[in-house]
């Protein structure tokens, strides 16, 4: 579907975490457990090899064997964690990842073209797609059946009724 090639980011480092070289991670995807699926992550020019990752306070902690001591670790602060798309699990009928629906071009039901996804939310009902229209103002419809009833890699379909 997507560019297999294209860096999705999974986490980011958000400091050193005790004098050992652990690093806190802010994270982007389902979750310290998600990120054990992946045993190398690109580190923008380096490469990062996941030793361990544990929840914590609204993120995780990690430990890299290439990080071995605190000021390693608060070296990397900033640093974005991605992996390959290619290396993504593959989905299943109906699922999506937020990261391929951003960019694409959106059509209403009556033809319409209405503008590209700028953005996807979640404020725990659900997922939101926000819809920027070309001269920038967003709306923003639910992710459901029968606000968007089809989507592919070439674009997404909103119910009429819900362009705003």
């Amino acid at each position: 579907m997507a560019d297999a090639n294209r860096p999705v980011t999974l986490a980011a480092i958000a400091g050193a975490h005790g004098v050992r070289g652990e690093v806190r991670l802010k994270l982007f995807g389902e979750g310290a457990e998600a990120l054990r699926a992946f045993s190398v992550f690109d580190a923008g020019d380096r490469k990062l090899t996941l030793k361990s990752v544990r929840p914590a306070n609204q993120g995780a902690v990690a430990t890299f064997a290439e990080v071995t001591g605190r000021s390693a670790a608060e070296a990397l602060r900033g640093t974005v964690l991605t992996v390959p798309r290619s290396a993504l699990p593959v989905l299943g009928e109906g699922e999506y990842y937020h990261h391929d629906l951003i960019g694409l071009p959106c059509v209403s039901t009556d033809g319409a073209a209405i503008g590209h996804v700028a953005a996807v939310e979640n404020f725990g009902a659900g997922d939101i797609l926000e819809i920027e229209k070309p001269g920038g103002k967003r709306f923003m419809v639910p992710m459901n059946a029968r606000a968007v009833p089809a989507w592919n890699a070439d674009g997404v379909t909103v119910d009429a009724a819900f362009v705003e």
